[in-house]
């Protein structure tokens, strides 16, 4: 058999390892919460992109949520602003919500081209689109940080309306509060309200660490699937800390809320939610309740 027919037969194989994957999951909602460096890295940019189109494709009904961090502190300090944090939260007084506004914007129309040029329909939206993210002001230890939100409630119709319509749907997450007024939105508490309010069946955060280790700082115990209750006992028993500990508690609260699978992924890995949806090993850690 020459080199040639030998490929052949690889790609040939892949393509059968995906084929119960893919049926498994026609017609079922993934939320992809997109950011970190897939977000900043040309390259990694295109092959996400290039995974959720195909994801579509295929027959699953991918929405994206993207962040937009690193692009809205360059923006603020180029106005002469200091980009500030109080735990892990931008402080977003009222020139800084603006800026945040069209950066995101910006960041969900590059990301529309980059998914019509591939062939497939998208559409960019605001959680205060259609009324989508409804927000309160969040508050950080008992400290105002400003036009910061927390989502008091979802109302997904527009998003289940650009499902049905064959649209994919991408979405900054901004939105309002009682009054209209606008407040910037945690990402990551972006994808999880909309995952649980939709039903999806799978929510991924692609992020830019590996997965979950029982020791993270020493790189050990690498664990690539672990239930509710699992992930539930790390939290109490310390073994989690430091940046990793609200993502894992994002990842439960969504099994918690009715997401059927939660998966973090190393964004930095070209094609990770192919590998991670579409083989028997995959490449981050995965959460479930109970097993099917």
């Amino acid at each position: 058999m020459n080199q040639d027919m030998q490929t052949s037969m690889q790609k040939a194989g892949v393509l059968i390892e995906a084929l119960p994957y893919i049926r498994k999951f026609n017609r079922r909602i993934i939320v992809v919460k997109y950011g970190g460096s897939a977000m900043e890295d040309e390259s990694l940019q295109k092959s996400v992109i290039q995974d959720v189109t195909l994801l579509k494709l295929v027959g699953f009904k991918p929405v994206i949520v993207h962040g937009g961090g690193k692009a809205i502190s360059h923006w603020v300090e180029k106005s002469g602003k200091e980009a500030q944090f109080v735990n892990g939260l931008r402080v977003t007084d009222a020139e800084t919500m603006e800026i945040a506004e069209m950066v995101l914007g910006r960041v969900g129309k590059h990301l529309v081209s980059l998914v019509e040029s591939l062939g497939v329909k998208a559409i960019g939206i605001s959680g205060k689109d259609g009324g989508l993210l409804h927000v309160k002001k969040r508050m950080s230890d008992g400290q105002d940080i400003g036009f910061v939100g927390e989502i008091t409630e979802v109302c997904p119709q527009v998003i289940t309306d650009l499902l049905e319509n064959d649209f994919l749907p991408i979405i900054s997450p901004v939105g309002l509060d009682d009054d209209f007024q606008t407040y910037n939105i945690n990402a990551d508490d972006a994808a999880c309200a909309i995952a649980k309010a939709l039903a999806a069946d799978k929510l991924a955060f692609l992020t830019d660490v590996e997965g979950v280790y029982r020791d993270y700082e020493k790189k050990e115990g690498f664990i690539s699937r672990m239930s509710l209750k699992e992930a539930e006992d790390l939290i109490r028993e310390g073994h989690i800390q430091g940046g990793m500990l609200p993502k894992l508690e994002g990842c439960t609260d969504a099994v918690r809320g009715g997401v059927h699978r939660v998966h973090i992924l190393d964004g930095r890995i070209p094609h990770c939610l192919l590998l991670e949806i579409f083989t028997n090993q995959g490449v981050g850690t995965m959460f479930f309740d109970e097993e099917d």
